[in-house]
């Protein structure tokens, strides 16, 4: 039975490799971009399979527009793919308030309201899939990245909240966390602060790290993106490419030898405990 899916920030990246992976096994797409002409090829192909619809994320009203337009115009929502998004570069110093508020309505908020729109949709149904693409940035954290790593963690600490009050409505959630594949995130997406020669080391110290990274192919990440939404016990959590799991291993070892080490001041903290 083919699904209808809502998938934001369509017209380039994942976004687009989604859209083109479910339309090309006979799926419909609701798909939305802030500029819909990059979806006009799709359309040829595709005909009423597709409807794109222009949205800006950080708009909830025209949030709530958007997906009761999708669900009107295809009669239900299977899944729901929170991907519109960038990435804010710079030193926590650096950030100025509006590039941290922006960064956090489009990551944050767009998916919270996309969230939101879509729940009483599949709380009616039965059914549903809402998947939330995070980052390995959403579950470790790097110098100069910290307005983008505190999106990707909230949005990855709703989504687990969601996914225990929804388990038993029938709606599966889950947290896509990629590693580097050759999107424009760190290219024309971006968003930089203006640089404070204090953090030159830092810059040098990062572009050491990432020099060597492996970058994943985005048309890969379509098939695999199928794979989840159509299994039956989809995962809560799930790396795209390899990196992640190498990345996050050590760090979650260091996490737990620390809070080891510390555990005699955590239970000390603890005072005279009291049963209520």
């Amino acid at each position: 039975m083919s699904k209808v899916w809502f998938v934001t920030g369509s017209s380039r990246g994942f976004g687009r490799e989604f859209v083109a992976s479910a339309l090309g096994r006979g799926d419909k797409v609701a798909a939305t971009a802030r500029d819909v002409t990059a979806l006009a090829d799709l359309a040829a192909a595709h005909g009423d399979a597709i409807l794109p619809l222009t949205l800006d994320v950080t708009d909830r009203e025209a949030v709530f527009a958007a997906v009761t337009a999708a669900h009107e115009h295809f009669g239900r929502l299977d899944v729901v793919v929170n991907n519109a998004g960038y990435g804010q570069f710079g030193a926590i110093e650096e950030l100025t308030e509006p590039q941290l508020r922006a960064q956090l309505e489009t990551n944050l908020f767009g998916a919270m309201w996309v969230t939101q729109a879509a729940l009483p949709i599949l709380r009616g149904q039965g059914s549903g899939h809402i998947v939330q693409i995070s980052s390995i940035g959403g579950v470790a954290a790097f110098g100069l990245l910290g307005a983008y790593h505190a999106s990707k963690w909230a949005l990855e600490g709703f989504s687990e909240a969601l996914a225990g009050e929804v388990a038993g409505l029938g709606i599966k959630v889950t947290i896509v966390e990629p590693g580097g594949f050759s999107t424009d995130w760190g290219g024309a997406s971006a968003a930089h602060t203006a640089p404070n020669s204090a953090y030159d080391a830092v810059r040098e110290a990062r572009a050491r790290l990432f020099g060597g990274a492996i970058i994943g192919d985005p048309a890969a990440a379509g098939p695999a993106l199928l794979r989840i939404v159509d299994a039956e016990n989809p995962p809560l959590r799930v790396f795209f490419g390899a990196q992640p799991l190498e990345m996050i291993a050590p760090i979650y070892a260091e996490r737990l030898r620390t809070w080891n080490d510390w555990a005699g001041l955590s239970v000390a903290a603890q005072g005279e405990a009291v049963v209520r």
